[in-house]
């Protein structure tokens, strides 16, 4: 296995120099959101988060009974990880490890799992910093070796949001390559897998009137965002021709986005920031 085979492929195209070095904050904006259902899908990939997220019990918190509070969850979780403070951090780690005391195979489960197997918790902390680091080059170019180390450096903390140990973060960007072409030889789907993965990437928990509307498209940024062999242990057609358009609309996308005031781009991560301190503040549930 190769790294072309577990990332997605970032085009050379000729973009205006940064002006600063990138940061992990610079990715909360809301286009952040275009790679969002394609992630889920590379998290939920590995066999051992796969069948704690198609057993779990906990249906307060399932993806496809209540699509809205999820994403109102895992939005928070990530405004937290990147935009907290220590004391945000810690109030977000214990909401979260009070739903995954919940989640652990049962005697007849093919795979057996925890929620608080930090070494699974490990490979979903990676797949999010991939999106961070895929949507920003998308958006604003491909990074330098030099780059994307700066860009790396600190995302740790969606690990250590969690249960990671720092010590098991990959300290540098090539080690962090290393540990996720290992992590990818988990990356296992079944047919039963691939069922829910569809309902997943084809939207169907959400209402088919927004499926009409913006279906499509999602669709299309969904399978976009996926790398090669994830592609294909999903069963996810994606020719040469979709990643000329998938490619040539990022470029026109991250041209407009140069016109699009800050303030209204990280609205909604500001936003849900404020709603995390307010619940804390007034001891309400975060997830």
């Amino acid at each position: 296995m190769t790294l072309e085979q577990v990332r997605i492929h970032i085009p050379d195209t000729y973009r205006s120099p940064r002006k600063k070095p990138a940061q992990l904050a610079d990715s909360l904006d809301f286009w952040m959101f275009a790679g969002a259902a394609a992630n889920v899908a590379m998290q939920f990939a590995h066999q051992g988060v796969a069948a704690g997220v198609m057993e779990s019990q906990v249906e307060s918190g399932a993806l496809m009974v209540h699509p809205w509070k999820r994403l109102r969850t895992t939005s928070a979780y990530l405004a937290t990880a990147v935009l907290g403070t220590d004391e945000d951090k810690k109030a977000m780690r214990e909401a979260v490890n009070v739903a995954h005391r919940q989640v652990k195979s049962r005697p007849g489960s093919k795979v057996k799992y925890n929620a608080f197997d930090r070494n699974l918790q490990m490979y979903v902390a990676a797949a999010i910093y991939i999106g961070f680091e895929d949507t920003n080059q998308m958006l604003h170019g491909k990074m330098t070796a030099e780059e994307l180390e700066a860009f790396y450096q600190g995302a740790d903390t969606f690990g250590t949001t969690l249960q990671v140990h720092p010590d098991m973060w990959p300290k540098t960007r090539a080690d962090f390559d290393a540990y996720w072409l290992e992590a990818c030889k988990g990356v296992v789907c079944d047919d039963e897998f691939r069922a829910y993965i569809d309902d997943l990437v084809h939207l169907r928990m959400i209402h088919w009137s927004l499926r009409i509307v913006a279906g499509g498209l999602l669709q299309f940024l969904t399978a976009g965002f996926l790398p090669p062999h994830f592609r294909e242990q999903m069963a996810i057609e994606w020719s040469e021709s979709d990643q000329r358009r998938f490619e040539h609309l990022f470029l026109f996308v991250g041209f407009v986005n140069r016109f699009i005031p800050k303030f209204i781009r990280f609205a909604g991560t500001h936003s849900m920031m404020r709603d995390v301190r307010r619940r804390i503040r007034k001891q309400k549930a975060l997830i």
